[in-house]
């Protein structure tokens, strides 16, 4: 599955560890994305979402 919110567009972005001495090396920062069923301009469509857009509202989650 992609790492990318089909509705606000989240990816993975990247930054860094600092240690305690300040040394700094690269890391990732993943966003929570799930395959869900929902209705999004009036369509019933599969999408990965993250966490966030369906905790808003931005989408209407079918159960």
């Amino acid at each position: 599955m992609s790492r990318l919110c089909e509705i606000c567009g989240k990816k993975t972005s990247f930054g860094n560890n600092v240690s305690h001495s300040h040394k700094k090396t690269r890391r990732i920062f993943k966003p929570n994305i799930h395959k869900t069923r929902v209705e999004y301009e009036g369509q019933v469509k599969t999408m990965n979402i993250c966490t966030g857009c369906l905790s808003s509202g931005n989408v209407k989650k079918i159960v």
